[in-house]
């Protein structure tokens, strides 16, 4: 798949995010739609027990924008009735008992985190995923989900999966337990430290979870609690306005030439570090300072670097921990293959249709691109304080 990208340059921008979302989703899907993912995905053992899901949550969350669009007569609409039937019944595999891929949610913490990313898939795809389930996979995959409610979260963005899981429950029957997503909200609240960023838990953290966990969940339990009518839905355009302000500020740390700083930990996520910027954009919601074409084209750059570094699949497709390409060195104890499967999360923009205007506008130079450049018409960039 990758070496054909690198043979095809004239590819859009839209074309090739497409190709790069064929290349991650087609092993874990083709082999769990089959019940084969425990018989051929590369393990870790001591991971063994979790991976799986990581792999089909994570993936899930991140292509479901796209699969909402919908079927059509266009190569991409039938491209995408295709990956939504591979989804559909890798979903009902892994949440059938008697499947050889039936995977876990009753023991062990991992099971809420993945949980709760395949939660947020159902969340962003209502229609083509949560409508489609066929009645016996869905009160599967409720009773799946409902398994992790037994599961303490500790005082971090963890609180944020049990949240999740209670959205997507509420999502899926109309019911689900506010308590876990108004504590997680309100604590989130509390750990605000200001410009657009929360700490993960009361302290500050350099790295990526305001954009790989916080804020796109965040964002969507509240929108969540206001589908409820619950009170704290008035905070929505509080925490839309610090989210925006965060992936602006994400837009800015692009380089010219396609990379942004690797600091803190879970870095082998890859260009999943761009969720929330992706999703702002998915939005349509990004600062006027950020242009939906630069963004396009930032995005685009960073993930052409990332996903064509030589050694990023191995000889079966399946992707390999590191940054650029194979760097195993920079997993902490908790990644495995599944984990990586996060990296799908920065193509939520995928959920943009074609004729949008994020895609169809000629590419645009980046901030830094234009700063770099001597662009005299840059402005100067500064905080909010909400």
């Amino acid at each position: 798949m990758m070496a054909a990208l690198k043979q095809e340059p004239g590819l859009d921008d839209r074309a090739y995010t497409v190709s790069v979302l064929q290349a991650i989703a087609d092993p874990v899907l083709i082999a769990l739609s089959q019940n084969r993912l425990r018989a051929t995905m590369p393990v870790a053992e001591d991971r063994a027990q979790c991976t799986h899901l990581e792999a089909l949550g994570r993936l899930m969350a991140g292509i479901a924008p796209w699969l909402e669009l919908g079927p059509d007569d266009s190569a991409e609409g039938k491209l995408r009735e295709h990956y939504l039937d591979l989804s559909l019944q890798a979903i009902a595999n892994a949440v059938n008992p008697e499947a050889p891929d039936y995977m876990n949610f009753a023991t062990g913490g991992q099971r809420l985190v993945d949980a709760a990313f395949l939660g947020h898939a159902l969340l962003r795809a209502p229609k083509q995923l949560g409508a489609n389930l066929p009645p016996d996979v869905k009160d599967q995959l409720v009773a799946a989900l409902q398994m992790t409610r037994d599961q303490r979260p500790a005082e971090c963005n963890w609180l944020l999966f049990s949240a999740m899981v209670e959205a997507a429950l509420f999502r899926l029957t109309g019911d689900a337990q506010e308590g876990p997503m108004t504590y997680a909200v309100t604590r989130h609240l509390e750990w605000y430290k200001g410009d657009g960023t929360y700490g993960d838990g009361p302290h500050f953290h350099w790295d990526y979870y305001n954009s790989f966990v916080i804020q796109p969940m965040l964002l969507d339990v509240v929108d969540t609690l206001r589908r409820k009518g619950h009170e704290l839905g008035v905070q929505y355009d509080l925490v839309l306005t610090r989210a925006r302000r965060h992936a602006g500020v994400q837009e800015q740390m692009i380089s010219p030439e396609g990379t942004f700083p690797v600091v803190g930990r879970s870095s082998t996520y890859r260009f999943g570090a761009f969720q929330l910027l992706s999703q702002i954009a998915l939005m349509q919601q990004l600062p006027e300072e950020a242009p939906p074409a630069a963004v396009r084209s930032a995005l685009t750059a960073i993930i052409r670097r990332m996903i064509e570094a030589p050694g990023t699949f191995d000889d079966a497709g399946w992707l390999t921990i590191g940054v650029m390409g194979r760097q195993p060195a920079m997993a902490e104890r908790y990644i495995s293959t599944g984990s990586l499967y996060l990296c799908a999360t920065g193509l939520l923009h995928l959920g943009l249709p074609p004729q949008n205007p994020f895609w169809t506008t000629p590419a645009q130079p980046w901030t830094q691109k234009r700063i770099w450049s001597g662009d005299p018409s840059v402005k100067g960039d500064h905080a909010i304080h909400v």
